[in-house]
């Protein structure tokens, strides 16, 4: 069997006294996490909750949160975590279009809940311990599970339509904790850092509880915090964690960083987007110790699907690294043709860790796939060595005057700005050229960048065409949970022309 409560009873029985998981006070070892995992298992079955129900999870990130999602594996159960950023109506339409049987949801966002006959308030107390708000159960039996059977649903964002529903099975994670082993080497001596949300592959997955698999302990942190994050590199001797880059930006610029000892951290995996060069190299300087893996995934592939490899960081420096274990990298063209190295197209995968579709939806199922490969709606180019380079999401290159321009090149050209914090790169219609590119960006404070300055930098380093038209200056930069800017934001941020100042128009 495979049920995830499986792994925690290994090693409950071999290092019952091993901390499994630190939260805010609490150590909680392998023997008592186990405990916890059986006992609520007793609770959902009492809730009706049996083999291929789902239980929805809307919840922060929290002890109770693994305890729940462990439970609900342990009852052959499937779960659902849920974005809390979402609205009431997302919610529910998530959790109707899944048929979730069961709402777990912390009492602060009980506003937001919906779609779901049952609903259970988690308050403060039980997010510690889900034992104090259900009392004692009998601990459950462990139901039957194998590679095939569905292990969880995960709700992609909706652009034009709505949310879909990506099926996890177990062979996909397991698969995937083979390949997350052998790239961080992950060990029973692994201690991570889990800060980002947990509803997220970002945090679920890369390389998340893979490290409980491996009998290694994991810290976790309600909410990112940059000191909070640094205080706990140096007091739990933390040696990898998972950090978008605008997160890794904010650990970099934290006033107080030289006060902790980093010494134990011995990697960090980015990801959510393309990591800015200038903060690859400010990491090193920095984190004496540990490397910054650079990475690409998918909430369709458990996360994960490229990894820089160690000690060619510089030498492939722009790259997100190669395909890990078991999972391969085809560059299409929108026809579906196999494209050679150098060629820009989009990033198609294939390997056992990669999703069979999508929930209920077998039209979007079919239009996701050229055969057994998947089709990421990524654009990028692998070259000779089989490093994969990201240029763009697909309906994100920007088409001015016939020519394909990748936002993310422009936006490497304006991070070399000493006075650029944050920056994203638009197409915005043009009745001549079809688009024009756009910057939006937040300066680092008291800084001054005109559009007179953009251009003469970006032409020094990029063709004309690429040159941003328009710069609209803001205090931040709308992001989701894991660190992605949210250009469909953007867009409609740019469609108020009261934002706009009129000095950010090129008139040419």
């Amino acid at each position: 069997m495979v049920n995830l409560s499986g792994f925690i009873r290994f090693h409950a029985q071999r290092t019952p006294g091993k901390t499994a998981l630190v939260y805010g006070n609490q150590r909680i070892s392998y023997m008592e996490f186990l405990r916890r995992i059986e006992r609520l298992g007793g609770w959902l079955v009492r809730q009706g909750v049996g083999t291929g129900d789902v239980v929805a999870v809307l919840m922060k990130n929290s002890a109770a949160f693994l305890e729940i999602a462990f439970a609900t594996s342990h009852v052959g159960a499937v779960l659902l975590p849920v974005n809390y950023r979402l609205s009431a109506e997302e919610v529910t339409y998530i959790a109707r279009d899944a048929g979730a049987r069961l709402l777990l949801v912390d009492d602060d966002l009980l506003s937001r809940a919906g779609g779901v006959d049952r609903i259970v308030a988690v308050d403060a107390d039980a997010q510690q311990d889900m034992g104090r708000l259900t009392g004692a159960c009998a601990p459950a039996e462990v139901a039957v599970r194998w590679p095939d059977d569905l292990m969880r649903l995960m709700y992609t964002s909706g652009t034009t339509a709505r949310p879909k529903g990506v099926m996890h099975s177990y062979g996909n994670f397991y698969w995937k904790n083979a390949a997350h082993q052998m790239e961080f080497g992950l060990s029973p001596d692994t201690r991570l850092l889990v800060t980002l949300p947990l509803y997220h592959v970002g945090a679920y997955d890369l390389p998340g509880i893979a490290v409980l698999w491996c009998g290694g302990t994991i810290v976790l942190h309600r909410d990112f915090d940059p000191q909070a994050v640094l205080a706990a590199f140096d007091s739990e001797r933390i040696t990898g964690v998972a950090l978008v880059p605008v997160m890794t930006g904010m650990l970099l610029a934290c006033p107080e960083r030289d006060r902790y000892d980093v010494s134990s951290l011995r990697w960090v995996c980015g990801g959510g987007e393309k990591t800015p060069e200038s903060r690859i190299r400010a990491f090193s300087d920095y984190f004496r110790n540990a490397r910054y893996i650079d990475a690409y995934g998918l909430t369709e592939s458990c996360s994960g699907d490229t990894f820089m490899a160690a000690g060619r960081e510089i030498e492939k420096i722009g790259s997100a690294g190669r395909a890990t274990l078991h999972v391969e990298i085809q560059i299409r063209s929108v026809d579906g043709e196999i494209l050679p190295p150098g060629r820009t197209g989009e990033i198609c995968l294939r390997g056992p860790k990669i999703t069979r579709g999508y929930w209920n939806d077998p039209e979007k199922t079919r239009a996701s796939f050229h055969g057994d490969w998947f089709r990421t709606g990524d654009a990028g180019h692998l070259d000779a060595d089989g490093f994969l380079y990201l240029t763009d999401r697909i309906k994100d290159m920007i088409i001015s005057g016939g020519e394909n321009i990748a936002s993310s090149e422009i936006e490497r050209v304006i991070y070399l700005l000493p006075q650029v914090r944050d920056a994203a790169v638009i197409g915005v219609p043009d009745d001549h050229w079809g688009e024009r590119p756009v910057a939006i960006v937040a300066l680092t404070p008291g800084a001054v960048l005109d559009l007179q300055a953009l251009t003469a930098h970006c032409r020094a380093h990029l063709g004309g065409f690429k040159v941003p038209k328009e710069l609209l200056l803001v205090a931040e930069l709308p992001r989701n949970a894991t660190g992605k800017v949210l250009k469909r934001e953007l867009r409609r941020m740019y469609a108020d022309s009261s934002l706009l100042h009129p000095t950010t128009r090129d008139s040419s």
